[in-house]
């Protein structure tokens, strides 16, 4: 198989390029500076997203697709500016990729593009499926929609997965690496009122779902990677607390973190229950089903 990556050097893409390597696939990472990544036999680098790009040229026979381009949402402050672009980047990337697939002769097989469990909005009480069509009123509710209706115009020429991915964990990368040095510190605590839900998933299962959706043909439309037990806030913290062999004592009030966050503190003291049932129902096995298998396996 012949797999092309857009933000492939991310960390579930990093990860995914891995597992697809390792089977002996071929993969083509699309990146906006292909000149300094050292190519190897089985990974290439093209560039993508400048002036005067035209990675068509190189993608020919692909199989798939897989889109995880955009803005971080978790480097700086969400001024009016900073949310611009954490919708533009989603937006042209998901256009661009589309654009491929309509300039490519041969079409892929799959178009995979990134999408979020920020799509449901947040709640203290409901559960989320994939048979939820009505999406959230919030500013993240809003990015997926749009990213998610950019990304339906593929869906004329190839089979279209939204990967609505809830909070992956790892240990250097993402909320569970800045969450550790407090937890080690020994300052480790209850965030806000601590019922905020946190759907995780391990970043292997995230990228294990997404060769998954690549293989399994009947996967189309939205589907959730997260893990299948979400957890509220206070049980994470307890649970990363005891991984580490350290207290669980210090709370951090919730208007400490709106004041040192702004706006981005939604991410932290809001949330939702998401269960991924189409990867369920579908047959897909976690390797980390669980939060504590999971931290043990990252931190413990």
């Amino acid at each position: 198989m012949k797999a092309a990556i857009a933000g492939g050097t991310g960390l579930v893409g990093s990860t995914l390029t891995n597992k697809l390597t390792e089977l002996g696939h071929e993969v083509i990472i699309l990146t906006r500076n292909p000149y300094n990544k050292r190519a190897t036999e089985n990974v290439h680098y093209v560039g993508w997203l400048n002036s005067g790009d035209a990675p068509e040229s190189q993608l020919e026979g692909i199989d798939a697709f897989i889109n995880l381009s955009g803005e971080n949402l978790n480097s700086g402050r969400w001024t009016d500016q900073k949310k611009q672009e954490i919708l533009d980047s989603r937006i042209d990337a998901t256009r661009e990729a589309v654009r491929i697939i309509e300039a490519l002769t041969n079409k892929p097989e799959v178009l995979i593009n990134g999408s979020a469990v920020g799509y449901y909005g947040t709640s203290f009480e409901e559960t989320f499926t994939e048979n939820d069509t009505t999406p959230g009123d919030d500013f993240l509710a809003d990015v997926v929609y749009r990213w998610e209706e950019e990304a339906k115009r593929a869906e004329p020429y190839v089979r279209t997965v939204f990967s609505r991915f809830g909070v992956v964990l790892d240990d250097e990368e993402g909320a569970l690496a800045k969450m550790l040095l407090p937890f080690k510190m020994g300052a480790g605590g209850k965030i806000g009122t601590g019922e905020q839900w946190m759907s995780w998933v391990h970043v292997e299962d995230a990228a294990s779902a997404l060769l998954y959706c690549i293989e399994n043909k009947s996967l189309a439309g939205p589907v959730n990677i997260t893990a299948p037990t979400p957890e509220r806030m206070k049980s994470f913290g307890r649970s990363l607390a005891n991984t580490l062999n350290r207290p669980f004592w210090a709370p951090v009030p919730s208007n400490m973190v709106k004041l040192a966050l702004g706006d981005m503190s939604v991410l932290i003291l809001e949330g939702q229950q998401v269960i991924p049932q189409k990867l369920l129902d579908s047959g897909f096995e976690f390797d980390y089903p669980q939060l504590d298998e999971a931290l043990f396996d990252l931190v413990g």
